[in-house]
């Protein structure tokens, strides 16, 4: 006579009832969540004292390229105008918003999307933490990142990461290796035109030569050369200053 054959046992996951299995997802997903708040949070702090070593795009622009140039400098060791021409030319609102410049969208959604509204803090996290080219994703993660990068680092903080990260050339990263590669100075020893013409290439760095520009470029340095003295005289570079 055969063995009474065994009943099978039912695996441990057909055991758990699906509301079960539904809360522990949902606790694993909230772990990880706070997991990667946690990640954004400490390495934002962590770039408040600490100078990133590369940036994403650096990194890839140097892949592709076989090598970048970039040297660090302080926001001490900048000429004053060179940051006051960068604002005027980029973000001359700087320091009256905590990162997203609300008056700017708005005017960017009534011209149609034909013109851009990052601000500077933006481009900051851009640059430093995310990757370029028009993305939602990234969009949202910088609209979320900003207003924590402002929160928890100085605005010469800000400007001194843009300044060391932002792209003026092939290959030129930072207002250092920028001042060298255009003029043969330091970034403290830059003139009040020559800061001008630094600052014009910043939104075409790859198709602008700050040491030959155009007359429509020439015509772009001279108004951000009359917005940088603005701002100064009107109290809007203030919190870089003081």
């Amino acid at each position: 006579m055969s063995a009474m054959a065994k009943p099978r046992r039912r695996s441990r996951s057909a055991e758990v009832p699906p509301a079960r299995r539904k809360l522990r997802l949902g606790r694993l997903l909230w772990r990880g969540l706070l997991g990667v708040l946690a990640a954004v949070l400490l390495v934002t702090l962590l770039y408040r004292v600490i100078n990133p070593p590369t940036t994403p795009y650096m990194f890839a622009e140097g892949r592709r390229t076989g090598g970048v140039t970039q040297d660090w400098v302080s926001l001490s060791d900048i000429a004053p105008v060179m940051v006051r021409s960068v604002v005027a030319a980029e973000d001359a609102n700087f320091c009256l918003h905590w990162g997203l410049d609300v008056t700017a969208i708005r005017a960017a959604l009534a011209a149609g999307g034909d013109r851009g509204a990052s601000t500077i803090s933006q481009q900051v996290v851009k640059n430093v933490f995310l990757w370029q080219g028009r993305n939602w994703t990234r969009k949202a993660l910088e609209a979320v990142w900003t207003p924590l990068t402002e929160a928890l680092w100085s605005k010469r903080r800000i400007l001194e990461l843009y300044l060391n990260v932002a792209e003026f050339g092939r290959g030129v990263f930072g207002v250092q290796a920028a001042a060298r590669h255009y003029f043969g100075v330091d970034a403290a020893d830059l003139s009040a035109v020559q800061a001008a013409r630094l600052a014009m290439v910043l939104p075409d760095p790859k198709g602008r030569d700050a040491a030959n520009p155009t007359t429509a470029q020439r015509r772009r340095s001279a108004s951000i050369l009359d917005g940088a003295a603005t701002i100064q005289a009107d109290g809007r570079a203030t919190c870089f200053e003081s």
